[in-house]
């Protein structure tokens, strides 16, 4: 039981740190597909990746892709429609291209 809890623990971690401690790859990974706003784009990476975030966490991690120039925000009534820019897209091939290294190199 012991052994199978200090796996468990570093596996745990090793999703966390690759899923919400890394939206930003998450949310442009989505807007790739198409605009949208911030509740629609958290629905998506619930049922596209299988985890789920906070409001203030896309609403947060938006605004500071917005503010590098990796997505545009323009509204729409009283919505905020979010898009990828090729600042966006350029940075989700290079984080691809990262994992799948990494994964080669396992």
């Amino acid at each position: 039981m012991f052994y199978a809890y200090k796996i468990l623990m570093p596996l745990e971690r090793l999703k966390r740190l690759n899923t919400k401690e890394s939206l930003w790859l998450y949310v442009i990974s989505v807007l790739k597909d198409r605009p949208m706003h911030a509740y629609v784009l958290r629905t998506e990476i619930e049922e596209k990746f299988g985890f789920s975030t906070g409001n203030v966490t896309v609403y947060k991690v938006l605004y500071l892709l917005q503010r590098e120039g990796y997505v545009t925000k323009q509204k729409e009534g009283r919505r905020v429609i979010y898009s990828i820019t090729e600042k966006g897209i350029k940075a989700l091939d290079e984080a691809k291209g990262f994992y799948k290294k990494q994964v080669d190199r396992l």
